[in-house]
């Protein structure tokens, strides 16, 4: 064997070691431990907390102390929070390559959820913008629990008069993914066709609101049970799956929104323009390392050799993107969709229910004293 091809060898064989030294790593779930006792003296508050990786059922009710606002923060009052596909990913430690920032073995964050909605308790010295009592929405990490702390400069905003606090909560994170999946990573225009794969899901019916806001022709793609809830969203076409595949249509699309990754981008890019764009935003795989960015990675691969554009992204939380949703509210032209209800302590069935994948819209989880 040449000098060459030894250290050829050496070398692969020192990646394939580390490689699977990191994939142990990070499929290493420890157990968890007990619950801790808030300090003695503070104030508490319930909050649903996550101290290991697992199924939903690992979430537990827990007091623990409340948080107290910084110079450039407010202290809310939460009336109602909202789950998302986040939350339970983020639960699960899955896919496992997300523990490189979520923790390996155990979750370096312990507090769940990050949509939130409810009225300001306090507010710090240095703050402007808003004045206990007012109503606000917006995402922060620990959002179930009964109050929440977050920067004025980051993602909170006033509450639109016409939604109720279960309605605000619905909005952060899907209502935002589906705004900059259209506008920003689509580049929506007026009058582009744009089809919406999972079009009732959480994201999903925001996305058909917005991209009618937009001035967008809008078709969704849904089961035969939601096909009048995507129709009353403003879709000016429905496809039913069950019964027809939307890859095998005769319309072309501009934009396509891809909330499910249930067809091959093979087959995505018969129905899609010369010059269209897919924009991925969720995906199914069951490949416990990478999970639904194998989807995104297989289309980065064929990006090279083809017209279109296939684009996948996480969304970025921001005010003045949840102003424009706001504002959108505040005209009529934005209503979240409630599947179902849960109260705090049943944080974990929200969550279970949720990752079935059947949720019509959003499910949102309200505290204890509202009841």
């Amino acid at each position: 064997m040449t000098l060459t091809r030894k250290i050829l060898v050496i070398g692969l064989a020192v990646i394939a070691v580390a490689v699977t030294s990191l994939a142990v790593a990070l499929s290493y779930t420890a157990p968890c431990p007990a619950a801790q006792t808030p300090p003695a003296g503070a104030d508490g508050m319930k909050a649903i907390m996550q101290r290991c990786y697992g199924p939903p059922t690992v979430l537990k009710l827990e007091t623990i102390a409340r948080p107290s606002p910084e110079p450039d923060q407010i202290l809310v009052k939460v009336h109602a929070a909202a789950v998302n596909p986040l939350d339970w990913h983020s639960v699960r430690g899955e896919p496992y390559i997300m523990r490189l920032s979520s923790g390996i073995g155990t979750p370096s964050d312990v507090s769940a959820g990050v949509d939130f909605a409810g009225t300001v308790e306090a507010v710090g010295r240095d703050v402007s913008r808003f004045k206990v009592g007012d109503a606000v929405f917006g995402a922060r990490g620990g959002a179930l629990a009964e109050y929440v702390v977050v920067r004025e400069s980051r993602s909170v905003v006033h509450k639109p008069e016409n939604l109720s606090f279960e309605q605000a909560a619905a909005m952060p994170i899907a209502a935002i993914t589906a705004l900059q999946a259209l506008r920003d990573k689509g580049k929506l225009q007026p009058g582009h066709k744009v089809l919406i794969n999972g079009a009732s899901g959480g994201v999903g019916t925001f996305a058909v609101q917005i991209a009618k806001a937009l001035g967008a022709e809008v078709t969704g793609v849904c089961s035969t049970r939601n096909i009048e809830l995507v129709r009353s969203l403003g879709a000016d076409r429905v496809i039913d799956y069950t019964q027809q595949n939307f890859t095998e249509g005769g319309e072309r699309y501009d934009l396509i929104l891809d909330n499910v990754g249930n067809h091959s981008f093979l087959k995505v890019r018969r129905v899609l323009k010369p010059r269209g764009t897919i924009v991925i935003v969720g995906g199914q795989s069951d490949e416990p390392f990478l999970g639904p960015m194998v989807q995104f990675i297989e289309g980065m691969a064929v990006s090279p050799f083809i017209s279109q554009e296939i684009v996948g992204f996480i969304a970025h939380m921001n005010s003045s993107d949840l102003q424009a949703l706001a504002n959108l509210a505040r005209e009529g032209k934005l209503t979240p969709v409630i599947d179902r209800r849960y109260p705090l302590d049943q944080a974990a069935e929200a969550i279970a229910y949720l990752e079935q994948g059947r949720a019509r819209g959003k499910v949102v989880v309200t505290m204890l004293d509202q009841q």
